[in-house]
């Protein structure tokens, strides 16, 4: 039996990391806000984050017990093609029981078998790719896609299905805004005439960027260049006594509204979430690729930011050497900050879950 008696049912599947899942959120509250009556259901794992944020936020969710291959030794590995197995056969029932009219993947290991499902079950398959290179979940289901919404007109080198790709940008929910930026700085206590640097290594953070900021603080106080530091939870025990007067220090910033609006220059990953916010607000930016996620994906996300002077990039392994320079460098450049600026908004892309949900919408009227 389908679920509920609406004909519009939308599965979403992807997750693993917040890059993954909340573009496809982003959709999906479009959907809902444009057919209230909408049937949502997202698929994914218990133990990722999608398994704590989804219920959160009062979309139905069912779990897979699906769990991605270690490309570094693990004994889990051994298990890999029996956890498919029973995953695949999971999808299978739930789609049989949902029924979806319309599938939408965003990633992850966890949307290839319920995308697959969905496909079996005969609904129109809408795939998300938030990084230049795609995923290799992607590139395996990209022949059961009616549609590929890429972030990246360089995606498209890299897949097959040529005719169905749409460069469309990667969704954002829309409550990200900026706000008055004296506003955003007088709620951290710091001054509206100095300024101002952003640094994000990710919720859990990273070791690099962390160590060479943490170096450089002498520096930057010279400089007259204060600072809103996210550690990451990892890092924050660790630098938390660092904090002072024109130094902020957290291990997350639950409000990116206001962090996003004080900053006069942001350091980060180039996670793909990361760098639509930085596009579609256009935060001058100076991206770190991690070097250990899967397929350097980071590396391509930023390189490709970076050859449209849209953002600057440093390698990881240059990081500790040349972080200070390049900060000072650009954040008293006021024209190169604008050009950053500009260039940034050029390519971001505001519109990409309107875009994205009217596709599944028109989709499910046909089906």
């Amino acid at each position: 039996m389908a679920s509920g008696k609406t004909e519009y049912r939308f599965l979403f599947a992807g997750g693993g990391t917040g890059g993954h899942l909340f573009p496809a959120v982003a959709v999906a509250e479009k959907i809902k806000a444009r057919i209230p009556e909408a049937d949502i259901l997202f698929v994914g794992t218990k133990t990722k984050i999608e398994g704590r944020v989804v219920p959160k936020l009062g979309y139905k969710f069912k779990s897979i017990w699906i769990k991605g291959f270690s490309r570094t030794f693990d004994i889990e590995n051994l298990l890999f093609p029996i956890k498919l197995g029973v995953s695949l056969l999971q999808s299978l029932l739930i789609n049989m029981s949902f029924r979806p009219k319309v599938a939408i993947g965003s990633g992850g290991y966890v949307s290839g078998p319920a995308i697959w499902g969905s496909s079996v079950m005969g609904a129109k398959v809408i795939l998300l790719e938030q990084n230049s290179y795609p995923g290799i979940t992607t590139r395996l289901l990209e022949k059961y896609a009616d549609e590929i919404h890429t972030s990246y007109s360089d995606s498209a080198k890299y897949l097959k299905s040529k005719d169905k790709i749409k460069i469309t940008g990667n969704p954002i929910r829309e409550s990200l805004t900026k706000i008055d930026r004296v506003a955003a700085l007088r709620h951290f206590g710091l001054s509206s005439g100095i300024k101002t640097l952003l640094i994000l290594g990710g919720s859990l953070g990273a070791a690099s960027i962390n160590e060479a900021v943490s170096l450089s603080i002498t520096l930057f106080k010279e400089k007259k260049i204060q600072m809103i530091w996210q550690t990451g939870n990892n890092y924050y025990n660790i630098y938390k006594d660092r904090a002072e007067n024109g130094i902020i220090i957290s291990p997350f910033f639950e409000d990116m509204n206001m962090v996003y609006s004080a900053a006069d220059l942001v350091v980060a990953r180039a996670g793909a979430t990361t760098i639509a916010e930085l596009l579609v607000l256009g935060i001058p930016s100076v991206l770190i690729p991690s070097p250990n996620v899967a397929e350097n994906h980071q590396y391509y996300n930023a390189k490709s930011l970076a050859d449209e002077n849209a953002a600057i990039i440093i390698e990881d392994k240059n990081v500790r050497n040349n972080l200070a320079d390049i900060i000072i460098s650009t954040i008293y450049n006021d024209k190169k900050l604008e050009d950053l600026s500009n260039n940034s908004k050029k390519l971001g892309k505001p519109d990409a879950a309107s875009r994205i949900a009217e596709s599944a919408i028109r989709f499910a009227n046909v089906v």
